[in-house]
This record gives structure tokens, C-alpha cells and sequence, in this order.
């Protein structure tokens, strides 16, 4: 018997996989706890449909990383920070200010978790932060520290 998965099934294969089965099996284990469902042709079609949507969705949410990639690339972001001697700010410039920085500025909501730091910013000048943007992509945000008088 022909069944669609809901759910990860030990040692059969992960949800949404159409696997062929017993029909003890699919009878007595699989479709009493909800874990699969008969393999129909309007559930393979449905299936099928809800493959096609999830792709296009994704495909569309990889656009709109690409874009956000380019637009990042032309925006240097400004933060002003106060400083003690020698240059040293007193803290470090965080995640959280840059992505506050970023909406201020150029109106991009762009969270502080998607952004990385490599090493603390500490004092003024100009630093590359990488932005996970989304699975394979990343970009940069130019971040401009200067002295707040």
C-alpha cells in the first residue's frame, strides 16, 4: 500500500515522503496514530501542489536575499559612539546597534541575529560585518564608527 507520510517514521523515510508499506502496517500502525495517510490521487495531488508552492517560496525569499544583498553593498552605516583616550571606544559597537542603525538610516529590517561580527568593535574606523541573508547567502554592511561630541 501506497502511503504519504505526516510525520518522520523510524527507519521508513521523513514527512512528506511517499513510501510503499504492508497494508498490515499502514492498517494497524501508521494510519491509526496519524503518522501517514493513504496514498489517494487528490493527496498526491495535493502534495504535489503544496511542493510547487514551498519551492516558489523559497525561490522568492532567495530573490529577496540576492536584493537585500546588493542594496547592502552600497550603504554604509553610520553609528556614533562616545570614546575615552587613544581612540578606544568605552564598550564595543554591538549587533543590535547596527541593525537599529540600518532601519534608522535606510529603512532595512534586517535582524541582529542575521548579522556577524568577527572580532568587537572597539574603536572608531571602518569595519565589514557579514549578514547571513539567507542559506548560501551573505553579504556585508560597511559600518563607519565615529565620535559622538
Amino acid at each position: 500500500m501506497k502511503v504519504i507520510l505526516l510525520q518522520d517514521v523510524k527507519a521508513q523515510g521523513k514527512k512528506g515522503d511517499m513510501i510503499n508499506v504492508s497494508d498490515g502496517y499502514a492498517r494497524n500502525f501508521l494510519l491509526p496514530r496519524k503518522l501517514a495517510m493513504e496514498a489517494t490521487a487528490d493527496a498526491i495531488n495535493a502534495k504535489k501542489n503544496a511542493d510547487a508552492a514551498a519551492l516558489r517560496r523559497v525561490e522568492r525569499e532567495r530573490d529577496a536575499a540576492l536584493a537585500l544583498k546588493e542594496k547592502l553593498s552600497g550603504m554604509p552605516v553610520k553609528i556614533y559612539a562616545k570614546a575615552g583616550t587613544a581612540g578606544r571606544l568605552f564598550g564595543s559597537v554591538t549587533t543590535k546597534e547596527i541593525s537599529e542603525a540600518l532601519m534608522a538610516q535606510y529603512k532595512v529590517d534586517l535582524p541582529k541575529t542575521k548579522l556577524e561580527i568577527a572580532e568587537p568593535i572597539k574603536s572608531f574606523g571602518t569595519y565589514q560585518v557579514k549578514a547571513k541573508l539567507f542559506t548560501e547567502v551573505t553579504g556585508d554592511v560597511i559600518v563607519q564608527v565615529f565620535e559622538d561630541k
